[in-house]
């Protein structure tokens, strides 16, 4: 059963450091519904982290979206996004890589959002690291490979925020990266809702649930 709290900024960052008192590197895993604040949150705790001297980076699950010519000859890429549009198989093997490789550098993928197309080789992991904040929607859910993934990661948490900030959020990402507002606002429901439920059954899973807004970090990055 979650751990459900409105924790402070600070407590998280405490929590991490906890962790990796530990011998080996901490693999945190951020999940939530769409635009509830984990990129926000991976980013500033390895930022954060990372520039009081404990090392650690943000990789997000993000770069296993798969490109839009395999969605396109999968029939998928009008639902991109969905748990069916990504690498799940290679988000695994990474996060083993990234447990298991601690003497070199591993180089994961990112998200361009311009592009909304993933570039390979993007997001140098160090020997040094001793945090990887990895988020993304499908963490906890059942399907392999994602039981693994649950596995693989030392601890997961749940961002949450209200649904109507949330979806005006995600509305305004899809504006701005390009769709018409009366078509960033059908996919978002038609879309991105399902996916969001999906995620939602799965919060009790999680190890901590966080009120993105309560931790005043203003608002989610795209």
């Amino acid at each position: 059963m979650a751990a459900v709290t409105a924790p402070t900024a600070q407590s998280l960052l405490d929590r991490v450091r906890a962790l990796a008192d530990g011998s080996e590197r901490v693999l945190l895993g951020i999940t939530g519904a769409p635009a509830a604040g984990k990129s926000t949150l991976a980013e500033w705790i390895a930022t954060t982290l990372d520039g009081e001297g404990l090392p650690a980076v943000w990789v997000p699950m993000d770069g296993f979206h798969l490109a839009d010519a395999a969605l396109d000859r999968l029939g998928r890429r009008n639902r991109k996004g969905a748990i069916d549009t990504f690498d799940a198989y290679g988000y695994l093997a990474l996060l083993r890589r990234l447990r298991a490789e601690t003497g070199n550098t591993v180089y994961a993928p990112a998200f361009e959002r311009d592009l909304e197309q993933p570039i390979a080789g993007s997001i140098p992991v160090p020997p040094d690291a001793r945090v990887v904040v990895t988020e993304g929607n499908y963490l906890l859910t059942d399907p392999d490979p994602w039981p693994h993934v649950h596995r693989e990661l030392t601890e997961v948490w749940f961002t949450e925020t209200e649904h109507e900030v949330r979806r005006a959020r995600l509305i305004a990402r899809h504006v701005r990266f390009g769709k018409a507002p009366d078509a960033a606002a059908a996919w978002a429901d038609e879309v991105d809702e399902p996916n969001a439920r999906l995620i939602a059954a799965t919060r009790s899973r999680a190890a901590l649930v966080v009120d993105f807004d309560a931790l005043g970090l203003g608002a989610p990055v795209a």
